[in-house]
């Protein structure tokens, strides 16, 4: 089928510039197509040939949530929340912000449990909103995975330098001054490291979850050191008392909205646990499995978070935390036979660099691959290879493609160009499991529930601009904002009282429906309006280069595949499936 649908649009020139002179009507047919899960689950992944091995329990979806999450990352943005918004309430920081994730989970885990497929995000937007807006959420996805990667590659090098007393610009890079500034310095080692991993995830998933294993148990093991260390050295007055007596004092120095926006800084934290969603496919007994490990890591990740900055702020006062090197700087500031903690430290977030790096370059694979199956991209990516039971065609072009940005591209360059694009994948997914539970293609109306999630995410936004850009006095500021959250809950009240749910989960759902999903829209909506302008401009770049790709390529590849009929589309065609079909698929997986 494959050939016979390459040989359509793309046999020759003249029959693409026909291809592309209907592209309207294939538009009009493609774009919102929406498919099932039963399609999803058994008629997709043929097209990857071998299958691949159901070889995880929950306690590797634990591990990999948790190396997933557990970056680098957080020896640096505890110290910035601290110091620049929640000083020692950073600690609730943390709370919320993982309670928020916890809720953001839950609609993971309630698709990923219907549909136990490696598509993570793409499939649960595509069974829901169409083939468009799921190539554009799952490619804008990868994109993200794979700048993202690379910049932790890079920083890689830096905590081992950091780790070992080496400088990583002098010592590990090499400077080639032929390129432009940003471009220049080549890390050898960032390459090395991707493409080691690479032959890691393409040989075994299971052997990849017990290399994370290891490298997560040994990180949380310096985590717990780091904590130890900084309650028994440091001093409880600094929760409350803060360096300069001219500062503010007390347990919330910015008070309560300052928590809050260290809240919104600290969420990205746990960015990461989206990736086990892409492995439900290789999951035995999902129904089980998959709740435990998702919802597990996120708790567990929540712990280690909050002693974590609890730990920081005993060791000094808010006002004295380096924000750049919060846990490293504490202890530098104490006697010298503290300083070598900072090297152990180095060590500790090199383990979670490794960890984290391995569990993205596991999703970001999966995803492709799925992408794939649904003709949007070449099906090549989709092929599982038959002796290792992994998608090797996209985990080897997309580790290549990681190692040579990693290579030149220089890490605050990088830095700039993530976030946006997970941030808007979870949106994506807190609007599709209200709009699945409500709306039945073909059997009940979608308007009230269009025209909810329509209403809440344009109040969420104003809200947000509010906060951001309000006026500089607090009383008129708060009226507004409680106002916004009065019309944000009294939507949310009305829709539940008035539009029945359409279908009920079978095995596993997001409970209170539709007030978690809600919160979960407006946490991702508010964590958008915190974001930079560069952010948006690469946002609007990618998202333009992939209509472009889609209106080229993907709309006329997935048009051949439904003439072909191995792609269905938007019709009668098992809109509302059978409970035998769902029983059937059920006993598949």
């Amino acid at each position: 089928m494959e050939s016979h649908s390459s040989s359509s649009s793309f046999s020759s020139f003249k029959s693409y510039l026909r291809a592309l002179s209907d592209t309207p009507n294939r538009l009009s047919r493609r774009a919102c197509s929406v498919s099932t899960s039963s399609e999803e689950t058994t008629r997709l992944r043929i097209r990857s040939g071998s299958e691949m091995k159901r070889t995880l329990r929950w306690y590797d979806l634990v591990g990999f949530g948790v190396g997933g999450m557990v970056g680098a990352g957080v020896f640096v943005t505890t110290g910035r929340a601290s110091r620049l918004y929640a000083g020692p309430a950073v600690v609730v920081s943390y709370a919320i912000a993982g309670l928020c994730a916890l809720l953001s989970a839950f609609c993971y885990t309630e698709f990923a449990v219907d549909m136990p497929v490696a598509g993570g995000a793409f499939s649960y937007v595509r069974v829901t909103f169409g083939e468009f807006p799921a190539f554009l959420t799952g490619a804008n996805l990868v994109i993200d995975y794979v700048l993202s990667n690379a910049a932790v590659a890079r920083s890689f090098t830096s905590y081992l330098g950091t780790a070992l007393g080496l400088s990583t610009r002098t010592q590990l890079r090499f400077t080639a001054h032929a390129l432009p500034e940003g471009y220049n310095e080549l890390d050898l080692i960032a390459v090395a490291v991707v493409l080691i991993l690479t032959l890691v995830i393409c040989y075994s998933t299971k052997e990849s979850s017990w290399l994370n294993m290891v490298l997560t148990v040994l990180h949380i093991l310096f985590i717990v050191f780091v904590i130890v260390v900084g309650f028994w050295k440091g001093d409880w007055n600094n929760f409350t008392k803060p360096g300069n007596p001219e500062n503010a004092g007390g347990f919330f120095p910015f008070g309560v909205s300052g928590v809050f926006n260290g809240a919104a800084m600290v969420y990205l934290s746990y960015i990461g646990y989206d990736a086990v969603s892409t492995m439900a496919e290789e999951v035995k007994d999902p129904v089980k499995n998959i709740p435990i490990g998702v919802s597990g890591s996120v708790v567990l990740v929540t712990v280690l978070y909050c002693f974590m900055a609890a730990s920081m702020s005993a060791l000094l006062p808010y006002d004295m935390i380096d924000a750049d090197a919060p846990f490293s700087g504490a202890f530098r500031e104490g006697s010298a036979g503290w300083k070598w903690v900072s090297n152990v430290i180095g060590v500790g977030a090199s383990f979670g660099i490794l960890t984290s790096l391995l569990v993205s370059m596991l999703g970001q694979a999966r995803y492709m691959c799925v992408i794939g199956r649904a003709c949007v991209v070449p099906t090549w990516f989709a092929r599982v290879h038959n002796s290792t039971s992994t998608p090797v065609n996209a985990s080897s072009f997309l580790g290549i493609f990681t190692a040579g940005i990693a290579l030149f591209t220089d890490l605050n360059i990088l830095l700039n160009l993530v976030s946006i694009g997970t941030l808007f994948v979870f949106y994506m997914v807190s609007n599709a499991v209200i709009y699945r539970r409500y709306v039945t293609n073909g059997a009940t109306n979608p308007w009230p529930t269009t025209s909810f999630l329509f209403c809440f995410s344009l109040t969420c936004i104003i809200f947000t601009l509010i906060w951001q850009f309000g006026p500089s006095s607090n009383k008129p500021k708060a009226l507004m904002l409680v106002a916004c959250l009065g019309v944000a809950i009294a939507l949310v009240q009305l829709f539940h009282c008035t539009v029945p749910q359409a279908r009920k989960p079978e095995f596993w759902g997001v409970p209170l429906m539709p007030w978690i999903p809600s919160v979960s829209i407006f946490l991702n909506i508010f964590l958008l309006g915190s974001l930079d302008k560069p952010s948006y401009v690469r946002f609007g770049f990618f998202s333009g280069l992939i209509v472009l790709v889609y209106v080229l390529y993907s709309v006329h590849s997935s048009f051949d595949a439904e003439r072909d009929g191995t792609l269905g589309i938007k019709s009668e065609e098992s809109v509302k499936e059978s409970s035998i079909e769902r029983q059937v698929c059920s006993a598949k997986v």
